[in-house]
């Protein structure tokens, strides 16, 4: 069975418009697995291949189970695998933990969702903040250019997270009480938490 990604139209630099990868995401029965932990190719990831590698692990409950904590003052996240192009995490939620508004950098990703349910928070400019809810059983994947925020909606959540290239840098993002958004670099192994105004 061949599975076909959702794909909205792309302007000439190639950067989807309008598309808000969380509202495309697929279920995980829906998507095949293909690329494994035991059959990662030897070069960097494209997004259905981050997809498939983020469900597959978040379908096999013994590769993640053993790293599950939960708090409300600090998100839990341990690195399951890294390698010179990719690196895929287990995170750990309450709806008390909030990463703020961030970027990958030069890295594509892929979300899928194992327990529970999370919230992902597009910035938008002149209209409603986007605010999608994934659930369990469902993932997504985006390209560098994605910008979000995620939160916890329900307690004992557990999201899988793959990225590629491996992240080495990401950007933290604040919006002003004046409406400047400014963003700040910092290392792939910082906890992402909202910088001042995360509106």
């Amino acid at each position: 069975m061949t599975m076909t990604i959702p794909v909205a139209p792309s302007d000439a630099s190639g950067l989807e418009l309008d598309r808000l990868p969380a509202q495309a995401a697929v279920r995980h029965e829906d998507v095949p697995a293909g690329v494994t932990l035991d059959r990662l190719p030897p070069r960097d990831l494209d997004q259905k291949e981050l997809l498939e590698l983020a469900t597959w692990i978040a379908r096999d409950r013994a590769l993640w189970a053993g790293h599950v904590t939960f708090s409300d003052t600090e998100r839990h996240y341990v690195s399951l695998h890294r390698d010179a192009h990719v690196d895929v995490w287990v995170l750990c939620w309450t709806p008390a933990n909030d990463t703020g508004w961030h970027d990958h950098d030069i890295s594509s990703g892929a979300v899928a969702v194992a327990e529970g349910a999370l919230v992902e928070h597009n910035l938008t400019v002149g209209v409603p903040l986007a605010r999608t809810e994934v659930v369990a059983g469902l993932a997504y994947s985006f390209g560098a250019e994605h910008i979000h925020r995620l939160t916890g909606l329900a307690a004992g959540s557990v999201s899988i997270h793959a990225y590629s290239p491996p992240l080495w840098r990401m950007g933290q993002y604040v919006l002003t009480a004046s409406g400047v958004l400014r963003r700040t670099s910092v290392s792939y192994a910082d906890e992402l938490r909202p910088l001042g105004n995360s509106r």
